[in-house]
């Protein structure tokens, strides 16, 4: 944990489409392990991994992005949403005040109401990364502040993980 690890990757879905990486980037992706950078399954992986060391980690989608989930597409009042018309459909947007903004899909646009879907874009998506790790760097992990154990993003159940490996 704490530890700062610099990997190239590739990320895809089962079906082999590439939808991330590193690699087409052209840089390495610097992350420090513990602070939920990436899927807690991904990051306790590469905390296993050595220098030089290539690997195909999967992860379900229950430990990645979690499933899809169809109570949080939501259904708002074309009336209550300014120029609802001129919204895009099937893309993403972002509602609210920049501290407390959203990130939904705008899923089609029928019957007087707006249907946004709150789903992580990758909610339901099994992913695979294939992994380098180009170098480690070692710091005194329990010395840092991580997140706090109720946080959302699962990685208390990294720290636990690594603390019990």
């Amino acid at each position: 944990m704490g530890n700062k690890v610099v990997i190239d990757y590739v990320a895809s879905f089962d079906d082999g489409t590439v939808f991330d990486g590193s690699v087409q980037r052209g840089a390495p992706l610097e992350m420090e392990l513990g602070r939920c950078m990436m899927p807690a399954p991904l990051e306790f992986a590469v905390s296993q991994m050595a220098e030089g060391e290539e690997r195909r980690i999967h992860v379900d989608a229950r430990d990645a992005y979690g499933l899809y989930d169809e109570s949080l597409v939501e259904r708002v009042p074309i009336a209550s949403f300014p120029h609802a018309d001129e919204l895009p459909v099937g893309h993403y947007i972002v509602l609210g005040a920049p501290e407390s903004a959203l990130r939904v899909k705008v899923l089609k646009i029928e019957d007087g109401f707006v249907y946004f879907d709150h789903n992580h874009e990758l909610a339901g998506q099994n992913l695979n990364f294939d992994v380098t790790v180009r170098k480690i760097v070692v710091e005194n992990a329990m010395e840092r502040e991580l997140h706090p154990a109720d946080c959302a993003c699962g990685c208390h159940k990294l720290k636990e993980q690594l603390q019990h490996a």
